[in-house]
């Protein structure tokens, strides 16, 4: 049976993303082994997996894509700049935004206000970064140990995240 996986802010071929957000590799080359080795590691060819944004900094960086198992869907991030013609050889779908199992799947994290019928919102843009709001679930890479995440285990977060607020009323 296939899963399905979330990953943001994999930032393919970006030398500098190692320095900004205190990433632990020496060079782009060892970042985007393991980026890639840990992708496989848990995403089998049959699964699906959105990746909500900043994918890469380069065009010449796509060929990734080729290496990485699973069905692709990208939700579009703030550095996801170029043609769309680009990005569709790798990605079954190429979308703004997403609602999956009643969350809100974005590249940046939306105005809660604005978005109550979702129970939580699950985005990247933030790295390192956490807002101190639990309707809001980071999955950038710097949060999940560099390596996808299991949609089953974003929504057990969530709903551990609604019993602990329950039980704290």
């Amino acid at each position: 049976m296939s899963e399905v996986f979330l990953i943001s802010d994999t930032h393919f071929g970006h030398n500098n993303i190692i320095k900004y957000c205190n990433r632990p590799y020496e060079n782009v080359d060892e970042m985007d082994s393991a980026l890639i080795k840990n992708w496989n590691s848990v995403v089998a060819p049959n699964d699906k997996v959105y990746h909500l944004g900043d994918l890469t900094m380069n065009t010449k960086h796509l060929w990734i894509m080729n290496h990485l198992n699973g069905t692709k869907i990208l939700i579009k991030g703030n550095h996801d700049i170029f043609p769309i013609e680009e990005y569709l050889p790798h990605f079954k779908d190429i979308l703004g935004s997403h609602s999956i199992a009643e969350m809100l799947l974005t590249h940046i994290p939306v105005n809660k206000q604005q978005s109550i019928r979702y129970k939580a919102n699950v985005h990247g843009h933030l790295h390192d970064k956490l807002i101190k709001d639990n309707w809001y679930i980071n999955v950038s890479v710097e949060q999940t140990n560099y390596t996808p995440i299991s949609l089953d285990d974003v929504i057990a977060k969530a709903r551990k995240i609604k019993a602990t607020k329950r039980e704290n009323s």
